[in-house]
């Protein structure tokens, strides 16, 4: 699969596509916990991504090299697996809504990682809106506290982790694997930890059991089989072009968009949303922009 990658409005085009498909993946996995627990959530979520991907990791499977495994190790984990579980897992007392906002987190993380480990340079502006934006996610995370603070950072820290995870998947993407393409990536980040993640399922959920015996399990797995295919393999395979075609921080940048669509699902769905919300969000997003300041699209 070939891109123009001197294209100027390709990678405006994938942006506003992952916009829509990221935004609602989150009310997918919230369909999804209606019927399996949050770890069968995630491990699904990996387990069909990898079984899609699996004909194209066996075709392509000389065009890896020996220093490239270590990086699609990482990727698999980092890009992939623990940010499964850890959304699937908050999103048990967080609405699909607040998630996907909090989701708005990574450009930041990406502009932290890309200082502390990937000697990425930067602007007092670019530091600023780190703290704002940090601001805006507490704000957001109280504010939408339904029990307590406490109970509902103790969820929203899975997110920020995710985030976090995302952040260094992008930049050793950017750094370590230039000279492989995006659909390669993309399937061996799965081929390469995807056992693990089948033997897990199998042997320590209940998913076996629970796929004879619930009437509603084939529902659950439509929801997640759309979430892998569409939210997880199409998409990752266009934003890892993405990060091949412009920069670390605007290909993170499409998570300050996925909030518009992942809120107008979460409104639909019934979710509870107070005006005190904008507020933060906009905070948020005030900080992602001057992360984001400044930096241009290569090509």
């Amino acid at each position: 699969m070939k891109f123009n990658e001197n294209s100027k409005i390709l990678p405006w085009i994938i942006l506003l596509a992952l916009m829509f498909i990221w935004g609602s993946s989150f009310i997918l996995i919230k369909k999804g916990l209606t019927v399996f627990s949050s770890d069968e959530v995630g491990a699904l979520r990996f387990v069909i991504s990898f079984i899609v991907l699996l004909p194209l990791a066996i075709i392509n499977l000389s065009k890896i090299k020996s220093q490239h495994w270590k990086y699609l190790i990482l990727i698999g984990i980092l890009g992939n697996a623990a940010p499964f579980f850890l959304f699937a897992k908050a999103q048990t007392e967080i609405e699909s809504s607040i998630a996907g906002i909090l989701n708005s987190l990574t450009p930041l993380f990406t502009l932290i990682a890309g200082i502390s480990f990937f000697r990425l340079k930067t602007k007092w502006y670019n530091l600023l809106g780190i703290f704002i934006g940090f601001t805006g996610a507490a704000g957001l995370i109280y504010a939408s506290g339904s029990k307590s603070f406490e109970l509902n950072f103790s969820y929203a820290i899975y997110i920020i982790l995710a985030t976090i995870c995302y952040a260094l998947n992008i930049n050793i993407i950017k750094k370590y694997l230039r000279d492989i393409d995006a659909v390669t990536i993309t399937v061996f980040s799965f081929f390469i930890i995807g056992l693990p993640i089948i033997l897990y399922l199998l042997i320590y959920t209940d998913f076996p059991v629970q796929l004879v015996t619930d009437p509603n399990a084939f529902k659950g797995l439509v929801y997640i089989s759309i979430l892998a295919i569409f939210g997880t393999v199409l998409a990752l395979i266009a934003f890892n072009q993405l990060i091949k075609m412009t920069t670390v921080i605007f290909a993170a940048s499409v998570t300050y968009l996925i909030p518009i669509v992942a809120l107008s699902w979460g409104i639909i769905d019934g979710e509870k949303f107070e005006f005190i919300y904008l507020l933060w969000i906009l905070i948020i997003l005030a900080g992602v922009f001057l992360v984001n300041f400044n930096k241009k699209i290569k090509g």
